[in-house]
């Protein structure tokens, strides 16, 4: 009976011992992953290809901060509406996929320098007759939760007031679907992603001379995290001298459209 207890007892101090190594083995990789938290259905900036594989503009550029920040990159899919709770509960550690820079964001989290300029439009069918704001007077408006795009509408109580109703998306590729078959007459949405799935889906999409809201896009870090923030900027910054982000923008947009440093 001791001798059995004794057994026991040895396996179990073998067994927390070796647990105990792989939590500090755990706790000390994950100093070396920086998660990247994405809508991975806004291109195209961050989506899946025709492999299912997570690619964009987004994507690359923090790649390549992560290889110089020598950290193992992991692009992980989140639900936009709750970004900031991911960030805050440590699942990932950042938000970099087309976010913008507003002043309520400011105070919640931290943010490195904008990367992109960018505006909400609204996107129509080229035959609807829609060419203004005002035309969309008593029409169905398509927006994605969460997203700064609802905030432009928010922010447009004019604009707002006039819809006959705005329906919700989980993203912009849902919304753009349904208005192809005339479920809505119109999306809010960021005009580089709107230019960039038009110009690849080539459908007979307009993008609206009038916009919403002009903004920058930026990366969040958790508020504290200032200390990532800054690695991630330097990085950026270096790429910026070296001609890795004219490169990587010039193959997502022909052309170097980044605002880094500018």
């Amino acid at each position: 009976m001791k001798k059995s207890l004794l057994v026991l007892a040895a396996v179990s101090l073998v067994a927390g011992l070796f647990t105990g190594c792989q939590k500090n083995a755990a706790v000390k990789n994950t100093d070396k992953v920086f998660v990247l938290g994405l809508d991975d259905a806004f291109p195209p900036l961050g989506f899946r290809n025709e492999n299912n594989e997570i690619v964009g503009y987004d994507i690359d550029l923090a790649k390549e901060v992560a290889k110089r920040l020598d950290m193992d990159f992991v692009a992980q899919p989140i639900d936009w509406a709750l970004k900031e709770q991911e960030l805050n509960t440590g699942k990932i550690d950042c938000i970099w996929n087309g976010l913008t820079i507003t002043d309520e964001r400011l105070e919640a989290m931290s943010f490195s320098t904008p990367y992109l300029s960018n505006a909400q439009v609204v996107v129509v069918k080229a035959d609807s007759g829609i060419k203004t704001l005002a035309d969309m007077a008593g029409k169905v408006c398509g927006v994605q939760a969460g997203s700064s795009a609802q905030d432009a509408i928010e922010d447009n109580p004019e604009f707002k007031s006039s819809l006959s109703s705005i329906v919700e998306f989980a993203e912009n590729i849902t919304a753009l679907n349904d208005l192809e078959i005339g479920q809505v007459d119109g999306v809010v949405m960021d005009l580089i992603v709107a230019n960039y799935s038009i110009a690849q889906k080539n459908k007979n999409y307009v993008v609206l001379a009038d916009t919403l809201s002009p903004e920058n896009y930026g990366i969040a870090f958790k508020k504290e995290n200032t200390e990532l923030r800054d690695k991630v900027q330097n990085a950026l910054m270096e790429m910026v001298a070296d001609g890795t982000v004219a490169k990587i923008s010039s193959s997502w947009f022909g052309s170097d459209i980044s605002v880094l440093g500018k």
